[in-house]
């Protein structure tokens, strides 16, 4: 037989378009299956056992849609449910329409109920007290307004009165000033101005107007009412004396963009009563405020925009708890940006870590440093890699709280910028001379990355986005990041988690339960998965199942008291007394804005005891804060036993 010939060159060109075409067909056809394969290995995998003890897990809470909220503030109350605040959730018709949300889940039961909610706490700042209540202060009072949409020229005008008198004067929503041309504009409040007061300087007596702020609106749309100087303006109505004595000043009044208003009611909530309770009402206005504990129990309110959207000039206040009431704090002078991450140390100082949301200054306040508020005295702490990125960073009290090292995660530059870090730095703040030291940088950069301790020492970090609000970041239209990572400080390093299935950016929270899992939700991207369209809030939650949950049976704590001192040593009854390596008393989360000031893990002292365990607290009202505690065994293994609660006075 004789050999067949060879095909040329052309043939088997041809030939092998044609496969490849056939071949493309085939695949194309087919794509949905192929994908559907794709899918259903990823869903094998992350199911498998062995995957899970290496990376966790993650699965998603079945949300009925009557209790779909958007979650701007999550707190974990001392009863184990989780208080979800939503407010107005960033949304101007439920701000206009009043209709302000707060929902309560309840692990245990995977069961979800409504909270009647008095005002808008939407942006609000937070913190837990001694007794167990969430304190909630200020919010919003007015929403921002675009520079495109505003047809009349505002502006804030402060209104005197220099009659001692004649008594405090009031003035209706709707009253008339008028600028020396006649330009007319229109006050949008009722408004009371204090009288002025008479003093004594030496031989001379001197007369100090009374005054008060409103906002003030051109009657007359367009340019024609745009004031760019200060000007002086009369009461419409008023004559002789009264002219005179009563006026309005302002700086500018202008077409330009209208920042939220922050608001001034505060309340306790009840874990008990599930309500909120009114307290006394705030000395400022506040919106994006932080709230920080003290020593003492009191609380201190810092930084945020006042009711006219201005940055406030480092005017703090503070809760006398005893009193519920808020009382103006001049000795505490200092200037942060909105919701700066504020963390208390053994020793009572505060310490900035840089970390904030982002209004303010772009230079003024942003240094970290340790705030001794015992003389006002502010040391930086030096050494911050990437030093203008910690907006829309996060950071936390390493475990145990005994070590005083915090350490910020990621950040980006001031403003609405896609410019971010992977930059992560330690301050160890038990040293004479405290400074930033570098971390292990994130496996991305990344903005609003959720940081929750967890009681094996570790630190999970979760979420975010490596552009601004989870905008463009390169060639990106939208850029979520679903990596998460496990830091520990015993070795300095990161460990791969599984990756979550939400993207979190703006408004978005994760905090630890009582039974060890991570709960994560909200998150408020500028523009829907395409680039070009607006977003929309995500409503889904999503559980993260640590990787010690998979490693076997858990410790078990019998019997502990409800309430502990400082500085004393109390029993604990456990089966597994032989196999415990640690405890932790873990102080629960109060997160909005990845701003957490309350979580920390403090290390309790072991000794034996019949019938299990007898566990020593530390005495520094600094490192053990008075408040509601998780108290977890850890094994030898790494295992955490679910979380039981206590109080510690």
């Amino acid at each position: 037989m004789k050999p067949r010939p060879r095909p040329t060159t052309a043939r088997r060109l041809l030939s092998a378009g044609i496969a490849l075409v056939v071949l493309s067909v085939l695949v194309f056809v087919n794509r949905p299956m192929v994908a559907f394969g794709a899918d259903a290995y990823h869903d094998f995998t992350i199911n498998r056992q062995s995957y899970k003890e290496k990376y966790g897990h993650w699965s998603r809470l079945n949300v009925p849609q009557n209790f779909r909220v958007n979650a701007i503030h999550a707190a974990l109350l001392n009863t184990g449910k989780v208080l979800i605040i939503a407010g107005s959730g960033n949304n101007r018709d439920n701000f206009e329409a009043g209709t302000f949300r707060t929902v309560l889940y309840d692990p245990a039961k995977d069961s979800f109920s409504e909270v009647p909610t008095p005002t808008d706490v939407f942006c609000a700042g937070h913190t837990f007290l001694p007794n167990g209540n969430l304190l909630v202060a200020g919010g919003t009072k007015s929403y921002e307004v675009l520079e495109k949409d505003i047809t009349h020229a505002a502006g804030v005008m402060k209104i005197k009165n220099e009659s001692p008198t004649g008594g405090a004067r009031t003035f209706p929503k709707g009253t008339l000033l008028l600028a020396k041309n006649g330009t007319a504009y229109r006050t949008r409040d009722d408004l009371s101005v204090p009288a002025a007061t008479a003093m004594k300087h030496g031989d001379k007596v001197m007369t100090h107007a009374g005054e008060a702020e409103v906002w003030v609106d051109a009657v007359q749309p367009g340019d024609g009412a745009v004031v760019d100087h200060p000007a002086q303006y009369t009461v419409a109505g008023l004559t002789g004396e009264d002219q005179r004595n009563v006026y309005g000043l302002s700086d500018k009044i202008t077409r330009e963009k209208q920042e939220y208003g922050g608001d001034k009611t505060s309340y306790e909530f009840d874990p008990r009563t599930e309500r909120y309770v009114r307290t006394g009402d705030m000395v400022k206005s506040r919106w994006y405020p932080t709230l920080a504990e003290m020593p003492n129990g009191d609380v201190l309110a810092v930084s945020g925009l006042d009711q006219f959207g201005r940055i406030l000039p480092g005017d703090n206040e503070r809760y006398v708890k005893d009193q519920r009431r808020w009382v103006d704090a001049p000795e505490l002078k200092r200037v942060f940006p909105t919701y700066p991450s504020l963390h208390l140390m053994a020793d009572g100082k505060l310490f900035f870590s840089g970390s904030n949301a982002g209004y303010g200054s772009d230079t003024e306040g942003r240094t970290p440093g340790l705030w001794n508020l015992k003389n006002n005295t502010f040391r930086v702490v030096p050494g911050l890699k990437d030093a203008r990125m910690t907006e829309t960073s996060s950071s936390v009290l390493l475990p145990p709280a005994q070590d005083q090292r915090v350490m910020i995660f990621g950040g980006g530059e001031v403003g609405e910028s896609a410019v971010s870090t992977a930059r992560t730095a330690i301050a160890d703040l038990d040293t004479a001379n405290p400074a930033y030291a570098p971390g292990p940088d994130l496996p991305k950069p990344a903005r609003y990355l959720s940081t929750v301790v967890l009681p094996d020492d570790t630190v999970f970090t979760t979420g975010g986005s490596s552009g601004y609000r989870g905008g463009r970041y390169g060639d990106q239209t939208r850029s979520d990041l679903f990596n998460a990572q496990i830091y520990r400080p015993a070795t300095g390093r990161f460990e791969t988690a599984a990756d979550s299935t939400v993207g979190r950016n703006y408004h978005s929270e994760a905090l630890l339960l009582s039974d060890g899992r991570v709960i994560t939700m909200g998150s408020d991207p500028l523009y829907d998965p395409s680039g070009r369209n607006p977003g929309t809030f995500e409503q889904r939650i999503e559980i993260y199942s640590p990787p010690y949950l998979f490693k076997g049976e858990r410790p078990t704590i019998g019997r502990n008291p409800d309430t502990v001192q400082r500085g004393t040593t109390f029993g604990v009854a456990t089966p597994d007394a032989a196999r415990i390596r640690a405890a932790r008393l873990m102080r629960p989360s109060a997160v909005t804005h990845v701003t957490d000031v309350d979580q920390r893990s403090v290390a309790l002292d072991i000794t034996s005891a019949a019938g299990g365990l007898a566990l020593s607290v530390p005495k520094a009202k600094g490192l053990v804060p008075s408040g509601w505690y998780m108290l977890f065994l850890i094994d030898d293994r790494g295992l955490p036993s679910v979380g039981r609660w206590m109080l510690v006075r």
